[in-house]
C-alpha cells in the first residue's frame, strides 16, 4: 500500500531533533520526500552546527527514504527563500511545509531582558511567518499558472500560546502569535490551493523534559506506553501536511500521548447591551453580571 505522502514533498523546520525529527521521520515512512532543517543550536539557540540536520537526513536515507539537510537560518529572508529552494533543487516541488524551529530563554517577566524577549519571538514566530511567505509566493505562482497546488502548512503552537506559563511571557506571546498566523494565513491562501492548520503539541523534547521534568518523564516499565514521546504528535501532522487532509484548514489541535484535540479559541460568550454608553460604575457592574455568568478561564501552566 502506498504511503499517505507518497510523492509529496515535505519540509519541516527544527528536524534536528525532537518534535521536528519525529516528524520527518513519520513522512519518510509515509512516502514524501523531506527537506530537513535544522540551525543546530542550542536549547537557548547558542551556537550553530550541521550535524542534527545532517544526522536525520542520513537516517531517513539509511530506511530507503529520500531527503536532504538544510542548515539555513530560517528566521532569515534569505534563509527562508532557501528553504523553498532547497526542495525545488532537489525535488522539482514542495507540497508540505511544517513550521516547527524554536528555543527558549525562559524568565519571569520582571527579569526578562529586551534581548532574549527579541530572541524568542524572532525564532518562533518570524521562523513561522519567513518560511511560509515564501512558501506562499511559490504556490501562489503555481496557482496562476493553471497548476493550483494541494499544499499543506502545519504550525507549531503551544499550551502555552493557548493558556499562557509562568515563566515564559515570551514564549507565550509568540505561541500566541502564530495562532493568529494560522488563521490569517488559511483564509488569505485558500484561493490557492494551500490549507493552513496549527498544533499545540505536548511532548518530551529539550525545551520541556527540563522546564516539566516530572510531567515528561519516560515511563520505567520498557512495555509501558510513552506518553510523552514526541513520535506520538506526528501522526496528526502527517494527516494534516497530507493530500488526505481535505477541506480542512484554519484549524488548531492539541496533540499529547494518545489525544487529539480541537482547540476552539476565542468565542463571544455572555454580553449585554444597554443601547447607549455606560459611566464606569455601571460598565463594572454589567462586566461583573457577566462574569458570573461566563465559564471559567483555564488556569495558566505553573500559575499557584
Amino acid at each position: 500500500m502506498a504511503g499517505l505522502c507518497q510523492g509529496r514533498v515535505v519540509a519541516v523546520t527544527g528536524a534536528g531533533r525532537g518534535l521536528g525529527r519525529a516528524h520527518a521521520l513519520a513522512f519518510a515512512a509515509e512516502g514524501a520526500r523531506v527537506v530537513v532543517n535544522d540551525l543546530g543550536t542550542g536549547p537557548d539557540g547558542a551556537g550553530h552546527s550541521a550535524d542534527p540536520a545532517q544526522r536525520v537526513a542520513d537516517e531517513i536515507r539509511a530506511r530507503g527514504g529520500e531527503a536532504v539537510a538544510h542548515g539555513a537560518d530560517i528566521t532569515t529572508p534569505d534563509g527562508a527563500v532557501s528553504l523553498v529552494g532547497a526542495a525545488l533543487g532537489a525535488f522539482g516541488r514542495l507540497d508540505t511545509l511544517v513550521n516547527n524551529a524554536g528555543f527558549l530563554r525562559d524568565r519571569m517577566l520582571v527579569n526578562l531582558g529586551e534581548d532574549d524577549w527579541d530572541a524568542v519571538v524572532r525564532v518562533h514566530l518570524r521562523g513561522h511567518f519567513l518560511p511560509l511567505r515564501h512558501a506562499a509566493r511559490h504556490w501562489r505562482a503555481e496557482a496562476k499558472a493553471g497548476r493550483t497546488p494541494a499544499a499543506r502548512v502545519v504550525n507549531t503552537s503551544s499550551g502555552a500560546g493557548l493558556l499562557g506559563s509562568v515563566g515564559q511571557s515570551a514564549y507565550s506571546a509568540a505561541k500566541a502569535g502564530i495562532l493568529g498566523l494560522t488563521v490569517v494565513a488559511a483564509a488569505e491562501l485558500a484561493p490557492y490551493g494551500v490549507q493552513v492548520n496549527a498544533v499545540a503539541p505536548a511532548a518530551r523534547t529539550r525545551m520541556t523534559e527540563d522546564t516539566f521534568a516530572a510531567e515528561m518523564a519516560a515511563p520505567d516499565r520498557p512495555d509501558a506506553f510513552d506518553a510523552m514521546a514526541p513520535e506520538n504528535v506526528s501522526p496528526l501532522v502527517v494527516w494534516l501536511g497530507s493530500a488526505a487532509c481535505d477541506r480542512v484548514t484554519g484549524r488548531v489541535f492539541a496533540a499529547e500521548a494518545g489525544r487529539i484535540t480541537v482547540m476552539e479559541g476565542w468565542r463571544p460568550g455572555p454580553a449585554t447591551d444597554k443601547g447607549a454608553r455606560w459611566t464606569p460604575r455601571e460598565a463594572g457592574a454589567a462586566a461583573t453580571a457577566l462574569l458570573t455568568a461566563a465559564a471559567a478561564p483555564q488556569p495558566v501552566y505553573g500559575a499557584r
